[in-house]
């Protein structure tokens, strides 16, 4: 039996852990006017957040198309993959789920199960690292999956973004209410959990980020923890410092989210990716 994993690239994974793992990632689209480009394969980080700048045009976002992911099982199946699973970013946030669950219907030669994160950035990818060690370790589909749905529920994403402005362009919130925000020094706080957006709007960015570090609190024990940003390193390894008496350990990563991700909350964003300790559940 070889279970074989797939994810798309709003996982934000690094190439390290992919290629330790094993784990196929399917690129996105970032559309700058009628250039199309694959989310991490044909351009960067720095190299959007360059034309983010000096482009007329505001970028959107596409998921693969059925192709890509018929390709892409139909190579694992080649390779040995007796099964094959797919997580991908939250359907509330992308047609991406609904592509690979239409290419899965299209394969005969090995079973694959299609699964909602009900998340994004690295929400996702860990939610396929731990897959990939189980599928090694010789756990079944079903075993794989019941230990990834537990892991859904206490995986928790929220960050600060630097302005509604974004989010107003790619049709979040409403002109008038980005307008305001912008006069009132509002930082818009989202938070996803178990494919549940929300906002909260926090006066200036000082008691933003007094609300996040509260949130990190709030969680305790954490089994993992990520820091992620949107081209703002200064600004993560700020929240490091201020958070690190609530980290567990020194593993935590970070990560400038992919493109895809900063086309929606723009450039200057920093949160927490985390996962509560199964013994939280005990005292729910």
């Amino acid at each position: 039996m070889t279970i074989k994993i797939v994810t798309d690239s709003t996982c934000d994974l690094p190439e390290s852990m992919t290629a330790k793992y094993g784990i196929t990632v399917v690129p996105l689209y970032i559309n700058f006017g009628e250039r199309a480009y694959l989310d991490g394969v044909e351009l960067s980080q720095e190299e959007f957040y360059q034309q983010l700048q000096n482009s007329n045009e505001f970028p959107t976002t596409a998921a693969p198309g059925l192709g890509q992911f018929r390709q892409e099982y139909e190579r694992l199946a080649a390779n040995g993959a007796t099964e094959i699973l797919s997580i991908h970013v939250s359907a509330g946030l992308s047609t991406t789920v609904n592509n690979a669950q239409l290419a899965a219907k299209e394969i005969t030669d090995v079973p694959i199960t299609v699964l909602d994160s009900k998340q994004l950035s690295l929400g996702i990818g860990f939610l396929a690292v731990r897959a990939a060690k189980a599928a090694a370790e010789g756990c079944s589909m079903a075993e794989i999956m019941t230990l990834l749905t537990a892991q859904i529920r206490r995986t928790h994403f929220f960050a600060v973004l630097d302005t509604l402005e974004f989010l107003r362009r790619s049709g979040r919130v409403h002109r008038l209410t980005a307008g305001l925000g912008t006069i009132l020094q509002i930082k818009p706080l989202l938070k996803l959990q178990d494919g549940n957006i929300t906002f909260e709007k926090v006066r200036t960015r000082k008691q933003a980020i007094k609300r996040l570090i509260n949130l990190l609190a709030d969680l305790i024990p954490l089994e993992q923890v990520a820091i992620v940003h949107s081209h703002a390193l200064d600004r993560a390894e700020a929240l490091r410092q201020q958070a690190q008496h609530l980290l567990p350990g020194d593993d935590v990563l970070t990560i400038d989210v992919s493109p895809i991700i900063g086309t929606h909350v723009g450039p200057g964003a920093a949160g927490f990716v985390c996962i509560q300790a199964e013994e939280k559940e005990m005292y729910l």
